[in-house]
């Protein structure tokens, strides 16, 4: 187990088990895994072009939804008209984080802690860690948030992995609910009905068991997403021609902080923990 500097244009490092498991991560992007090798396959898509881009939004790897998932119906903060409105996803994806390492759980830090820039839009002092443990066919996460204010501190938390696929029509996807809620039109649909048309593009939550998972009859793997309450809301996304689907879990829907609906406030000098995992499969 070791971590080494890999690319110094692009402050990509990598965490590895052997030659091939490993991740590749980027701390000055919002912590972003960028990809994730298993038993020598790549599990994760990742634009590089577009990552090189520092003006466009990523696409691809593992981007962290803190402290909201999706956006906000509102014109003005609702902290107040002394602070800028949150933007998509909030703002964790879009800053530089701390990491260590320990050798002996075969494990990766990653730290965000309150700055000038959160406070532009976020009113509160507060510890984000995410411990990932590498393991053969499996990642796994251990999210810890601290609030370090001294009143209530509401977050919403998520994980952006996009997978890669063979295409679109060799996916199976399992575990699903009957229903779900396209977030492009706010309307609530069959799950199935609206997984026939992830070619054309879907953005879907659902509120899931706590398992969300699909196989590629191609590829001959099932990836499995396991992420239990409050973390078990599960969006589905595609974006087509891009061969790849995200997976998604989060604590709560969009604009969670403006109706209250699932949001999470952590009491003063108290934490809040999540977990999560990926599971890889072989269907051979």
């Amino acid at each position: 187990m070791k971590v080494n500097f890999v690319d110094n244009k692009k402050d990509i490092y990598v965490f590895q088990l052997d030659e091939e498991n490993y991740i590749k991560f980027c701390p000055k992007r919002g912590g972003l895994i960028t990809n994730w090798v298993s038993e020598g396959k790549e599990i994760l898509y990742f634009d590089e072009k577009r990552f090189i881009d520092k003006t466009k939004s990523v696409r691809g790897g593992i981007p962290i939804l803190f402290p909201i998932c999706g956006n906000l119906d509102a014109s003005n903060s609702v902290f107040g008209k002394d602070y800028l409105q949150l933007t998509q996803h909030g703002f964790a994806r879009d800053l530089q984080w701390q990491y260590s390492f320990n050798e002996n759980e075969k494990s990766l830090y990653l730290f965000l802690n309150e700055s000038k820039k959160t406070k532009k839009y976020y009113p509160f002092d507060f510890e984000l860690k995410i411990k990932v443990f590498l393991k053969i066919n499996c990642l796994e996460f251990e999210i810890t948030i601290f609030n370090k204010t001294d009143v209530a501190m509401p977050i919403n938390f998520g994980l952006h992995p996009y997978f890669n696929i063979s295409d679109f029509k060799n996916l199976e996807f399992i575990n699903n609910p009957l229903n779900c809620q396209d977030q492009e039109r706010n309307t609530i649909s069959n799950t199935s009905d609206e997984l026939n048309k992830i070619n054309l593009g879907v953005d879907l939550l659902m509120y899931t068991s706590g398992i969300s998972s699909f196989r590629d009859k191609i590829f001959k793997r099932e990836v499995i997403l396991n992420h239990p309450y409050p973390f078990d809301l599960g969006v589905i996304w595609s974006d087509p021609p891009r061969r790849m689907i995200c997976l998604e879990p989060w604590t709560s829907p969009r604009n969670s902080f403006v109706d209250g609906f699932r949001n999470i406030m952590i009491p003063s000098n108290d934490t809040k923990r999540l977990n999560a995992s990926i599971q890889i499969k072989s269907l051979e």
